[in-house]
């Protein structure tokens, strides 16, 4: 069998002997040159001549975890997450961690979306970011009524939005309830600043107004169609 003539990602970091966090480390910084032979294929040649020291240096170690990372966020607020499996509520989640990869303020080096990686060093750069606290409130995951009560109306004129298409969510989590409650249920979870965008997107609704109805008042946003209104 001859040579191997191109490399994907997986493969370049195997002929090389370095892991792949530390190869996509690698391109990100541009110590890997962009592919060239194709997207996210590179040519023997490419490969031969990349300075595997360099690679390895630029992640000397492990990358951290969500997790990891999301603790270390929290105690640069001065409120630290709970020890895994410990009492008390989450100050900054992997969600949010997700979140600020989404919004490019962290590279995922796992290939996971679900199972984040991120380097050290980028991880305590973002915990000294002055707006931390107003980024991570930002990309805290609500759920349907946290998310009614962010934006200032009701849970029915809220699920109104969601038929609509106006607010998605960003992903699911699972609650676990006793046998007698249902067993597990699947959540959405919404981002607080995807919420506070859907007013500046749809101008045409009277916000003042919606948000002033009374429990019990049919709600203006039930005669709005996907064509527009009945």
């Amino acid at each position: 069998m001859g040579k191997r003539l191109e490399y994907d990602e997986g493969q370049a970091a195997g002929r090389l002997r370095v892991g792949r966090p530390a190869f996509r480390w690698a391109v990100h910084t541009g110590v890997v040159p962009a592919p060239d032979a194709g997207p996210g294929v590179w040519s023997r040649a490419a490969v031969e001549s990349m300075d595997v020291d360099a690679i390895r240096a630029g992640l000397p170690g492990y990358p951290l975890s969500g997790r990891g990372a999301a603790d270390v966020l929290a105690r640069a607020l001065g409120t630290p997450n709970p020890v895994e499996g410990g009492a008390g509520p989450v100050v900054v989640s992997v969600f949010a961690v997700r979140a600020m990869v989404t919004a490019g303020y962290l590279t995922d080096l796992s290939g996971d979306p679900e199972q984040p990686a991120l380097h050290p060093d980028q991880v305590a750069a973002l915990a000294t970011h002055p707006n931390l606290a107003h980024l991570l409130a930002q990309a805290a995951p609500l759920g349907p009524d946290q998310a009614a009560a962010h934006l200032g109306v009701r849970r029915a004129d809220f699920d109104h939005l969601v038929r609509l298409g106006w607010i998605r969510s960003t992903e699911e989590t699972r609650i676990r309830f006793g046998a007698a409650r249902g067993g597990t249920v699947w959540v959405p979870l919404y981002r607080a600043d995807h919420i506070d965008r859907v007013p500046l997107v749809h101008p045409e609704v009277d916000w003042p107004a919606l948000r002033a109805l009374g429990k019990g008042r049919r709600s203006p946003l039930a005669r709005i169609g996907a064509g527009g209104v009945r």
